[in-house]
């Protein structure tokens, strides 16, 4: 055991160094997420490879959570196995860059392996990552601490996606293959960057019991008594509703409309600046009436999202879009995930999101891949086929949420119970639940993050053994 005081000062660094290495992971994340279908694409790749390209590794990383557990326990250490990941996966991005080069359709087969390996990789990773971190913080302060993180790593992958959209955009008339060569083996340059700050964080030694070790379908077995299998089933009806289309949004945008990569970037910007402004507004509220009531809100938003897109094909139409879409996924993210580090104990924890992002990972595949296949056969709508699916996407993300938001409960002990208008009306500030204007749709000025060095919870830190 260490001191109270010693225990704070570590777990205090450790959630420093967490939002740190956290900039250089969201910078990666959001080239990986808004210009690897464009790589694609200038690759050669034909819409089902794009299907291809998204399905395969996600299943495949998917079903590498099986064995999360036991690797963790081969290795003995969460940060031990977060730290060699992180560099395995930062070595993998390196041919990535140089696929630049190499403008043929054979091509695209090498950049799905490569892709494959790196999701591999990061969903071991962030098992790991999220089991070790949830523990540095009380649980009611869960929500506050990872939507003002979110907030601040977001705001680094808007400027790197900025950057990347720049970039792409003054080279288009000289060399496209230098622009996204020079992307992935930056993201490759930061993901070693990283390693500077995790090697800062704490270790906290994992408990192991037999009442703990449970095979994938001994938890499948519980659907029927198990509130957290019912809110993995939730979560991937959404997933595969939602997989349906988004692959193919930004085929839609840069091959269909033909818009520039300025354009493109625009649009991804603004669905990040919706996540900005929501990650703390959501989080204030969830640690108020939980983070149940705001998944089944969110899960009817998001499935309103893609008809939006059949409204009108003016930028700036879209623009909008976009950012009421980054604001509502930005609500549906954070709070499944801090939904499960409040169902599930520490020493399951591990194990359970292995579960549900392998259960997740199959939805996202079958979703993407059925998308893939259908989008060649659909009749078009609008001039577009795309557009068809946008609207059985939106179906099916309608049909996920009446039929399953009424299976999974809140677990919070204490949380304030409210109708789901309400607490839309909250969020957008017209009847606000929590006193102080900060409490909702507060538009703080991000400068201010930047100058914020630390988070600094007053008494919330849980007493642990750390390991330097």
């Amino acid at each position: 055991m260490i001191s109270d005081n010693l225990q704070e000062e570590k777990i205090k660094q450790s959630l420093s160094a967490s939002w740190k290495e956290g900039i250089l992971a969201s910078i990666m994340s959001g080239i990986m997420d808004y210009y690897l279908i464009p790589f694609a694409l200038f690759l050669g790749a034909s819409t089902s490879e794009i299907g291809l390209l998204v399905a395969i590794p996600t299943l495949l990383g998917a079903i590498s959570l099986l064995f999360a557990v036991r690797s963790l326990k081969l290795i003995g250490s969460r940060l031990k196995f977060i730290l060699i990941g992180v560099f395995l996966q930062a070595l993998f991005l390196i041919p990535v860059a140089f696929l630049a080069y190499c403008k043929v359709c054979n091509w695209v087969i090498l950049l799905i392996i490569l892709i494959t390996i790196h999701k591999i990789i990061l969903n071991l990773v962030s098992a790991a990552w999220g089991s070790l971190v949830s523990e540095y913080i009380a649980e009611n302060k869960r929500g506050e601490y990872f939507g003002w993180r979110s907030q601040v790593i977001g705001l680094a992958g808007l400027i790197g996606v900025i950057i990347a959209g720049l970039l792409l955009y003054f080279l288009k008339d000289k060399s496209i293959a230098t622009g996204f060569f020079i992307l992935f083996l930056s993201i490759s340059i930061g993901r070693f960057l990283s390693l500077y700050f995790m090697a800062k964080m704490a270790d906290i030694p994992q408990q192991h019991s037999k009442e703990t070790d449970f095979t994938f379908w001994m938890f499948i077995k519980r659907f029927k008594e198990s509130n957290f299998v019912k809110f993995v089933l939730f979560t991937s009806g959404v997933t595969f509703a939602t997989y349906l289309a988004a692959p193919y949004f930004s085929v839609y945008v840069l091959r269909d409309l033909n818009y520039s990569y300025l354009t493109y970037m625009i649009l991804s910007l603004s669905a990040m600046i919706g996540g900005l402004i929501a990650f703390p507004i959501w989080g204030r509220h969830a640690d108020v009436v939980g983070n149940a009531k705001v998944l089944k809100l969110t899960s009817f938003l998001v499935a309103l999202t893609p008809l939006y897109w059949l409204i009108s094909k003016n930028p700036y139409y879209l623009t909008i879009v976009e950012i009421f879409s980054g604001f509502i996924w930005g609500g549906f993210m954070l709070c499944g995930t801090n939904f499960i580090y409040d169902a599930v104990v520490p020493q399951k924890r591990v194990r359970c999101l292995a579960y549900f992002n392998l259960f997740n990972g199959v939805a996202l595949f079958a979703g993407a891949t059925c998308g893939g296949y259908l989008v060649q056969y659909l009749p078009p709508l609008f001039g577009y086929q795309i557009l068809t699916l946008f609207c059985i996407s939106s179906f099916f993300r309608f049909l996920a949420h009446f039929i399953l938001t009424g299976h999974f409960k809140e677990v919070k002990a204490e949380y304030k119970k409210l109708r789901s208008h309400e607490l839309f009306f909250s969020v957008i500030g017209i009847q606000p639940i929590m006193g102080g204007n900060r409490d909702y749709l507060s538009f703080p000025l991000l400068l201010n993050y930047l100058k914020s060095k630390v988070y600094k919870p007053k008494n919330t830190y849980p007493k642990k053994d750390l390991k330097s």
